[in-house]
């Protein structure tokens, strides 16, 4: 399946990584179209005021920013991310999870957002908050805590593991050049915080989306040895297919999977 193919496919899927590209790239249009054709400014509406006493006003911005964008490469630059870390993301974790990090390293980001305004009110005094970037680093962290071993091509040109490539994504869209949209690179470094505490947590058994875990005590684990192998080669093992999958979803999508793979894939994911 071809790069174009490849993209057609996922869209038509569906599935909730399709619909938050849907919304970006619905909200994109509704923004230019009423600046352009109806002479109305939406992101007064739509952006978040990093003024505290504008945003009590205002209060559903806090989640209406993280999908608004008023330039094209911004959005492009937000969705291309988006589709790729997203497509692994749902492919290990699920599409539920992909929503909630989305939306929770998104509400992270534009928290300390309006703190900068608390703290520097003065220097940021009627600036607003748009983009997907802070939810975007998000999911780009939760993906490199998980799959960190995972190839992607650079540039088409350069293979390098998916945590430099998330680190490189980090680096350039956030701390080079920080006084330029300071406000902005401050959310990003929200977003990416909230991806790699959930991730972390979600690796040693805490799963914020479920709530009951704060109630449920830790149960043991009782080991059944169904080889010769010891646990620790078996975990090797697993760890090494899973990175296999992982490969092959970045080269060819997660379509090009069979069924058995698919599976595969599934079980060893809930193992993580």
């Amino acid at each position: 399946m071809g790069f174009v193919d490849n993209i057609k496919h996922t869209l038509q899927q569906q599935s909730k990584l399709t619909i938050l590209i849907i919304i970006n790239i619905a909200v994109f249009l509704t923004v230019n179209l009423g600046i352009n054709l109806a002479h109305v400014a939406l992101t007064p509406y739509l952006g978040l005021p990093i003024s505290a006493h504008e945003f009590i006003f205002k209060f559903w911005t806090i989640f209406s920013y993280m999908f608004t964008h008023e330039n094209l490469m911004h959005v492009l630059y937000n969705l291309i991310l988006l589709f790729f870390s997203g497509q692994i993301f749902y492919s290990i974790l699920g599409e539920k999870r992909l929503i909630y990090v989305y939306v929770m390293s998104g509400i992270f980001g534009g928290v300390l957002f309006l703190l900068l305004g608390l703290i520097m009110p003065e220097t940021f005094s009627g600036h607003y908050l748009i983009g997907a970037s802070a939810s975007v680093l998000g999911i780009l962290m939760v993906v490199a805590v998980y799959a960190p071993d995972l190839k992607v091509n650079l540039f088409f040109v350069l293979e390098i593991s998916f945590k430099y490539f998330a680190l490189i994504v980090f680096l350039l869209s956030t701390v080079i050049d920080f006084a330029v949209n300071t406000g902005g690179k401050i959310s990003h470094i929200g977003g990416a915080v909230f991806g790699l505490i959930y991730a972390y947590n979600l690796k040693s058994g805490r799963d914020f989306l479920n709530i009951d875990f704060l109630n449920k005590s830790k149960k043991k684990l009782k080991i059944v040895h169904r080889s010769h192998e010891t646990p620790t080669k078996s975990m090797q093992s697993e760890d090494n297919q899973l990175n296999m999958l992982l490969e092959k979803i970045s080269k060819s999508g997660y379509d090009s999977l069979t069924k058995k793979e698919k599976e595969e894939l599934f079980k060893l994911s809930q193992k993580k």
